[in-house]
């Protein structure tokens, strides 16, 4: 069954979804950036459903300031109080094991956040590294993936040969590339409140999509966690197959102990 709960966080109240189910452990569902807790297209509200109909209980909410929810949008990174309350009121439905799942953003102010709001393990999709792009150019590391790609294919000679490439646009790129990011500041962040937990954490990384290319660049061997990639380049798994692949990785996470 599904049904409406009304959250007390600080002053404000938010507001969520709750898909009932027998098990005693339960999915908390973090909306990234800000969108509603039913997701592009209800795609969070459809993968809860799945979820909650091979027993596994689902919550998801809107964060203060967005959708239903009371209060100011503050953005992620002041999102710590917002998922510590909505992960205890998932608790008080029964669940004893909370296994949080977040996309951009939203996974990383779970790998944040999570030693506050008592989560027991976290899935984290295509984190967010802060490197935003430049107008309409992607990330640094994105770019340097791409040209790597396109590099080692002849046709794209050809292109550039025969004057088939914005030169404009390829000199803003290879700028974009050789400049310093930010990346390296919140990446570190996520790395040490991870490390200082010790709570198992899964990345799941689209191979092609923008954000989950500079996360992987980012990201230093040794960290904790373990990663887990798809070959796609849809940010938020949107495609059939996508979808089905990530509500196993979730079952995953549920059902089985972590490694």
């Amino acid at each position: 069954m599904r049904r409406v709960l009304e959250i007390t966080c600080e002053s404000d109240t938010i507001v969520a979804t709750l898909d009932e189910a027998a098990s005693s452990t339960g999915l908390l569902i973090v909306s990234g950036g800000n969108e509603i807790r039913a997701g592009a297209h209800r795609g969070m509200a459809l993968l809860a459903a799945d979820l909650a109909a091979q027993g596994v209980p689902v919550l998801r909410y809107d964060r203060r300031g967005i959708g239903d929810s009371t209060g100011e949008n503050r953005g992620f990174e002041e999102s710590a109080a917002d998922i510590a309350a909505a992960a205890a009121a998932l608790r008080a439905t029964g669940v004893t094991r909370v296994v949080a799942f977040g996309n951009c953003d939203a996974a990383s102010a779970l790998a944040l956040f999570h030693a506050a709001a008592g989560l027991d393990a976290l899935v984290l999709a295509n984190p967010w590294t802060g490197n935003s792009g430049s107008g309409d150019l992607p990330q640094a590391a994105a770019i340097r993936a791409r040209y790597a790609e396109r590099l080692r294919d002849p046709r794209e000679w050809l292109r550039l040969l025969g004057g088939g490439v914005n030169l404009r646009k390829l000199a803003g790129g290879l700028l974009k590339v050789v400049k310093p990011t930010s990346a390296e500041g919140l990446v570190e962040r996520m790395a040490d409140a991870l490390r200082a937990s010790g709570i198992p954490a899964t990345f799941l990384l689209a191979t092609r999509d923008n954000t989950a290319v500079a996360f992987r660049a980012a990201w230093k061997a040794g960290s904790p966690g373990k990663i887990v990639e798809l070959t796609s380049s849809s940010h938020s798994f949107a495609g059939a197959a996508d979808k089905t692949w990530l509500g196993e990785r979730l079952l995953e996470a549920v059902k089985l102990p972590f490694l």
